[in-house]
């Protein structure tokens, strides 16, 4: 079977969105006395969806409602694990709380979204429980102040099949995702997109086309320039699927855009970006704050730092500016993984939020 022929791959959601999904439910009930199911959420970025409830009750003042996660093709260690969100009323003006259940980790270093102490629950999903909250809330007549506790089952044993132990975040797995869906990882499959893109760009006379590493470094771009949407290649993770192709494919000009830990990874030759496959250098950071004139003592706690962000934050506190650096770093390498390649460049290193932290751009060849 070609490649053309082959069935698209079935794409999942996320366990905030199962999450999320679950404590809508079991608010509802508190409110309401009755669970629906199916359950619809809104999702970040437009549209909604429905989860149907594997499970559902009410005991001691408390609602709970499983879902069974569902990760479509992609090979998520949490595909079929067992979402559970209990809900309790809190009195007015406490807002909406986090807890962390059986299987969903708690922070213990700094360094991440999420500050230590806090349940590992991302800001996004974080972010989708509060809407669905609301809408319950307006739609029944309740305060929306709530305590929200979400379990995965066996999420203790998945987490050690992830970055989560080496990150600091013990007892269980991180409650994640950006835009409530899952697309189906298949390396082959959106590395052949990637070059499709390009293709295209250049079959239709684009000039300047995109590669971003996520939908928050893409929505930087989007904000700063008015391309065509088929300008916006889907690179993600896989920076020499792109690079690699644009050498014999060249196009005028390319902005890379991405978020300082991935970009790290590129300025240092890594081609795979994702977390499994490649990983920081602390040396490297400690070079970056060396060329900036960080403190001794900010030099060599660096190798003790958690994550990359966390160099970053602490590089901010001495008003050092690491991410232009980093930015001239990746367009040297990215310059040397091109070679000969008629292709202006510009580098872009973006935080969660899309903002732009620091940069290389086209005038600086």
């Amino acid at each position: 079977m070609s490649e053309n022929e082959r069935k698209e791959l079935r794409r999942g959601w996320t366990t905030g969105a199962c999450a999320t999904a679950a404590a809508k439910a079991s608010y509802a009930a508190l409110l309401s006395g009755a669970f629906p199911d199916p359950v619809e959420i809104s999702l970040p970025r437009g549209g909604t969806t429905d989860f149907v409830l594997t499970s559902h009750g009410v005991s001691n003042g408390m609602a709970h409602a499983t879902i069974t996660k569902d990760a479509g093709d992609d090979p998520d260690v949490t595909h079929g694990a067992l979402i559970t969100s209990r809900v309790r009323v809190l009195a007015p003006g406490e807002g909406v709380c986090f807890k962390a259940g059986d299987g969903v980790g708690t922070v213990t270093r700094p360094g991440l979204p999420i500050p230590p102490g806090e349940p590992a629950i991302n800001p996004v999903p974080r972010e989708m429980m509060r809407t669905a909250i609301k809408e319950i809330a307006e739609l029944h007549g309740g305060s929306g102040d709530v305590e929200i506790e979400v379990s995965i089952d066996g999420g203790a044993e998945l987490a050690l099949k992830t970055m989560n132990p080496r990150l600091g975040i013990v007892g269980g797995l991180s409650v994640l995702g950006t835009t409530g869906i899952v697309r189906p990882f298949s390396c082959a499959a959106w590395i052949a997109s990637i070059h499709r893109g390009v293709d295209v760009a250049r079959a239709i006379g684009l000039t300047h086309v995109v590669g971003a590493t996520g939908s928050s470094s893409e929505d930087a771009v989007r904000a700063r320039y008015e391309l065509d949407e088929t300008a916006y290649l889907d690179m993600g993770d896989f920076a020499g699927g792109l690079l690699k192709y644009l050498r014999h494919h060249p196009v005028d000009r390319l902005t890379l855009a991405g978020g300082f830990a991935k970009f790290s990874k590129l300025a240092q030759g890594a081609l795979d970006l994702h977390s499994a496959r490649s990983s920081v250098n602390f040396g490297f950071l400690q070079d970056l704050l060396a060329e900036t004139g960080a403190s001794p003592s900010l030099i060599a706690h660096a190798v003790e730092a958690n994550t990359a962000k966390e160099v970053l934050d602490r590089s901010l506190e001495e008003n050092l500016d690491l991410s232009v650096v980093l930015a001239k770093r990746t367009k040297k390498q990215v310059r040397h993984i091109l070679k000969d390649a008629p292709v202006a460049l510009e580098v872009l290193i973006t935080d969660r939020q899309g903002k732009i932290l620091g940069e290389s751009g086209f005038e600086d060849e």
